[in-house]
């Protein structure tokens, strides 16, 4: 079969569940994603970031070009996962960004990325007025992100009905892509034959379907590859690129004359996070593809316009690609789950999803009537909310009012309509996916949904009249956890999302605290809220200080504010207590400033604790108050002190005995204990430090790793080397700024060095900063070096060395 008529697509479904905490719009610290932050983090740094610039080695193992796997692929990565990469990681978002642009001059004008329904929701489980939303911010984010209208949409766990269908059509999407054993029946499209029945996935993968709906509308459907998608996701398809490579191109029939699409569909996250190094299998095969005559590689845009459907389908409804019960793993114990403990089930589901369905219905009808005293069409403007979630700014959301509110709102009536918008936004986030998709009611993913209800119940509870709270936890306690020591819903509520709930006064309270350990300005902002400090006053005596003072607190989602006073007490280490209350004016803050200053200044530390419960009581607050990241920061500085304190002892001894440490060393006498822990400490603290200096000493670095070699002392290699490759990944941001002599001799200084100490040095990113050099400013002073000119030869020949050095081939 000629070229033209045999195409390969790759799909990747790139998507993490929604981490943010829903008080404060960011993803707090996740110890089971250690080394990193959080999961988000880990899995950037594990697949997203290498996708993005991916590697194809030579048979030495050298690096010969650095690929943007995304940009050879069809991919959809999940909205609220580019909102977080967009802050947290913007080189990788912006390579994706550029990677649809790329798509659109490599596949005839039609980009590879493609939209999904915005948070993940299951659709045949969700409300048509929630299907429609979903398409809705899905939609308009997509726009948002890649400058156009998107033309395919991924459906989360490709789960499907004829309305989710009917209402991406509506919105102007052409095609989605299923799973082979949600396939009903086919026939051609002209409707003169006969209907074939295609269960249990004996659909054609090969073509393109066409799906007619009630409406008069139609969509496009494709039904990917099963057994090669099962192939690169479970059975070692990634362990070399040559493998994947041959499935797919093995995959066509000779006997057919017709087009041919092979294409397969997998979570993303293969790509790098379950199967390492599987980004440069995909690359290499990739590159492979591309390499020959017979093929063609494509995204499904260009396929549709090419090749348009000959064919119509009906769909099996309510289906999903993970489920082999329909959608019952999303409501149900159907046996679908990512296994436990022997003797574990599932039957929370039930009882998790019976508890959110009453609370987003009980939440519906007030929204609805609050909403109508300041928006003229509620459930509208709820599909347009999509446009303040992607731009905040005062004048944005002023825009946004001017066209759906039924009157200029006042200051309350704006905050009134913030809240009853977000809170329609968290019972969609409720109804992530995820939560339902493990095996146990305590997961973390289960948890977050689980803080969106809580998020949803107190803005209710603010907003409407009625105790939300008490029913939806006698709903929620039906779901009973797998851990005895969880119990049930109810409990986990209590234990996991009740102490996570915060106002503005424990907003408040955090800033107050923190402001023990930092130099805030005039205006702070604290996650997505805003603090403005009024006044505020500091005593200290030896290691105790206190601190009052009065504070505006402003959310930066909901606009609303709060004038609060407050004050700490810290008695240095990790004790400290405070308050706050709302601002009773000034004459009741001056004289609570005059009594607590008063008390402090004698010393008198049970009588300020007095004044200060008078004044706020109860002292409910301390540093386990705080927001986590912050916890862990400020006890950071407080360990600090102490670490200190240690060094100047260890230090003493490790000077005092260096001879006779030596000594021992050169006899092969183990050290005793305490002799080794003082070396291990000081030269550890010694490498770290030198590590950490802008104006690095080499010759001091490499003499340390020696004494520490020549001794045996157990170095902090993750640590050290963590330190050394920030420096270098410096340097040659620097090289790669101003590519002057000084420059390169001093990021080849830094990686001959790496070369020569006792702990790995990750020098992945460094890689692709001097490939990008190599490939934009090597060729100038390549051709100069041509020309005989002395600086650029010598230039050159360093470079290549240093190429060397990286693994990188310079030709």
């Amino acid at each position: 079969m000629p070229a033209s008529r045999r195409y390969i697509c790759i799909h990747g479904h790139f998507y993490q569940p929604p981490r943010e905490n829903p008080w404060i719009e960011a993803i707090e610290v996740q110890d089971s994603a250690f080394p990193y932050h959080d999961w988000n983090e880990r899995v950037t740094a594990e697949c997203y970031a290498p996708n993005a610039v991916s590697r194809i080695l030579d048979g030495e193992g050298r690096i010969v070009k650095i690929l943007n796997n995304y940009s050879r692929i069809s991919f959809n990565f999940g909205p609220t996962l580019l909102a977080w990469m967009e802050q947290a990681e913007p080189r990788v978002y912006e390579r994706v960004i550029e990677a649809d642009r790329e798509s659109r001059k490599r596949f005839g004008g039609h980009g590879s990325a493609v939209a999904q329904v915005y948070n993940h929701i299951i659709l045949p489980l969700a409300s048509p007025r929630d299907k429609k939303t979903q398409v809705v911010w899905g939609v308009r984010d997509f726009e948002h992100r890649f400058g156009r209208k998107p033309e395919g949409m991924w459906l989360a766990e490709t789960a499907v009905d004829l309305e989710s269908l009917d209402l991406m059509a509506e919105q102007g999407i052409l095609y989605t892509i299923l799973a082979p054993h949600q396939a009903k029946r086919v026939r051609k499209l002209s409707g003169k034959g006969d209907w074939a029945d295609v269960t249990g996935g004996r659909i054609d993968p090969t073509r393109a379907y066409l799906q007619r709906l009630a409406s008069g509308r139609s969509i496009t459907l494709f039904f990917y590859d099963g057994p090669i998608s099962q192939g690169v996701a479970f059975e070692g398809l990634l362990s070399r690129g040559e493998y994947l490579a041959e499935r797919l191109i093995g995959a066509f029939s000779e006997d057919r004359r017709e087009p041919q699409l092979v294409h397969i569909a997998t979570d993303g996250e293969t790509y790098g996070h379950h199967h390492r190094y599987g980004d440069m299998a995909l690359a290499y095969a990739l590159e492979t593809i591309e390499s020959r005559e017979d093929v063609i590689l494509t995204n499904y845009g260009e396929f549709l316009e090419r090749h348009p459907p000959t064919h119509e389908v009906e769909i099996l409804e309510a289906t999903a690609w993970s489920c082999a019960h329909g959608v019952e793993r999303w409501r149900s114990n159907c046996g679908c789950s990512t296994g436990g403990e022997a003797g574990w089930n599932q039957l929370w589901r039930t009882g998790l999803r019976d508890a959110l369905d009453w609370l987003a219905s009980a939440v519906a009808g007030p929204f609805e009537a609050r909403g109508r005293t300041v928006l003229q069409d509620p459930w509208g403007t709820r599909d347009d909310y999509i446009e303040v979630i992607l731009d905040r700014s005062r004048g944005a959301v002023g825009d946004f009012f001017a066209r759906h509110a039924t009157h200029p709102l006042t200051d309350d009536e704006l905050v009134t309509a913030l809240q009853l918008l977000e809170l329609q936004r968290h019972v969609l986030l409720m109804y992530t996916s995820c939560g339902w998709f493990f095996n146990e009611l305590s997961g973390i993913e289960t948890v977050q949904v689980i803080q969106y209800a809580a998020r949803v119940v107190q803005l209710a509870q603010a907003l409407f009249d009625g105790d939300f709270e008490s029913e939806f936890l006698a709903r929620l306690e039906k779901a009973e956890s797998n851990i005895p020591e969880h119990r049930n819903g109810r409990a986990i509520y209590e234990k996991f999302a009740k102490p996570a709930i915060t106002d503005l006064a424990k907003v408040g309270a955090h800033y107050a605290m923190t402001s023990l350990f930092e130099d805030f300005g005039d205006q702070t902002d604290i996650y997505c809220y805003t603090v403005t400090r009024q006044h505020e006053q500091v005593q200290t005596a030896g290691r105790a200080r206190v601190i009052v003072g009065r504070a505006e607190v402003t959310s930066r989602v909901t606009w609303a504010t709060q004038e609060l006073s407050y004050g700490v007490l810290y008695f240095g280490d990790h004790n400290l207590i405070g308050g706050v209350r709302e601002f009773q004016g000034e004459p009741v803050y001056r004289d609570m400033i005059r009594t607590i200053m008063d008390s402090f200044s004698r010393a008198d530390f049970p009588e300020t604790i007095r004044w200060l419960d008078k004044q706020f009581g109860p002292l409910i607050y301390s540093l386990r108050s705080l927001f986590h990241d912050e916890q862990r920061r400020i006890l950071g500085v407080v360990l600090d002190q102490t670490l200190r304190e240690a060094a100047a002892v260890y230090r003493q001894v490790y000077e005092n005995h260096t001879p006779l440490m030596r000594f021992l060393a050169d006899l092969g006498v183990p050290l005793p204990r305490a002799l080794l822990t003082a070396d291990h400490f000081v030269v550890n603290h010694d490498l770290r430090e030198a590590l950490s200096q802008d104006d690095l000493d080499l010759a001091r670095i490499q003499n340390l790793a020696e004494e520490a070699r020549s001794r045996n002392v157990d170095l902090d290699k993750a640590d050290l080397g963590f330190l050394l490759q920030r420096q270098i990944e410096q340097r040659a941001e620097r090289l790669q700024r101003s590519t002057s002599d000084a420059a390169l001799r001093e990021f080849i200084a830094l990686v001959r060095l790496a070369g020569r100490l006792p702990f790995t040095v990750d020098l992945w990113r460094v890689q692709n900063i001097y490939y990008d050099i190599l490939q934009n400013n090597y060729p100038k002073y390549r051709r100069r070096a041509e020309r005989g000119e002395r600086d650029a030869q010598e230039w050159a020949a360093d470079f290549r060395e240093l190429g060397q050095r990286l693994s990188v081939r310079v030709s």
